[in-house]
C-alpha cells in the first residue's frame, strides 16, 4: 500500500540522489527500522556512512582485522549475530574477512558500479550495508565475505 509516508520517502530519497536499498529500507522492508535521526543518533558517523549510505572504509583502518579471539561478529546497527569468529581469515585485502555467515542473519543482493557486477550483503534484520562477498575465498566454501569492520560489533564468547 502506498501511503503518504512511503511516498514522500520514495520522492525525498529519489530527489537526494539516495541509493535504491536505501529507498527500500526508508519502505520498512526490515523487521528492525528506525528513522534516519534514529540511525544517525545510534551510529556514529562513519558507521552512519557505512551501515546506512553503503560506504566503504579505509582498507587495514579496522581494529578487527587483528581481532583473533573466539566470539561473534554482530551488526553495529541492530546487534544481530552475523558471523562466528572461527570462520575469520586474513585474506590481505584489509578488511575483516569470513568464509561463511552464521545461518539466516545476512542478505545478498546484485551491487553494479565502477568495478562491474559485485554481491552486496547486508543484515537481513535491518538491512545494513555489510560489505560484499566474493568467489575468491578459502575452502570450505570458496567465499570471501569482505566486511567493513564499522559495521561490525565484536562479542567475545
Amino acid at each position: 500500500m502506498l501511503t503518504r509516508r512511503t511516498m514522500l520517502a520514495l520522492v525525498g530519497a529519489g530527489l537526494a540522489g539516495v541509493s535504491p536499498s536505501a529507498r527500500a529500507r526508508a519502505e520498512g522492508e526490515f523487521e528492525f527500522t528506525l528513522t534516519d535521526a534514529e540511525w544517525r543518533a545510534r551510529l556514529s558517523p562513519a558507521q552512519y556512512r557505512v551501515l546506512r549510505e553503503e560506504a566503504t572504509e579505509p582498507a587495514f583502518s579496522s581494529p578487527l582485522n587483528d581481532e583473533h579471539r573466539a566470539g561473534l561478529f554482530h551488526c553495529a546497527g541492530c546487534d544481530l549475530a552475523l558471523f562466528d569468529a572461527a570462520t575469520k581469515y586474513d585474506s590481505g585485502t584489509g578488511w575483516p574477512s569470513f568464509w561463511a555467515p552464521l545461518p539466516d542473519a545476512v542478505s545478498t543482493k546484485a551491487d553494479w558500479g565502477l568495478l562491474g557486477r559485485r554481491t552486496e550483503v547486508h543484515c537481513r534484520r535491518c538491512g545494513g550495508h555489510l560489505g560484499h562477498v566474493f568467489d575468491d575465498g578459502p575452502k570450505p566454501t570458496g567465499k570471501r565475505y569482505c566486511m567493513n569492520g564499522l559495521a561490525l560489533a565484536f562479542r567475545l564468547a
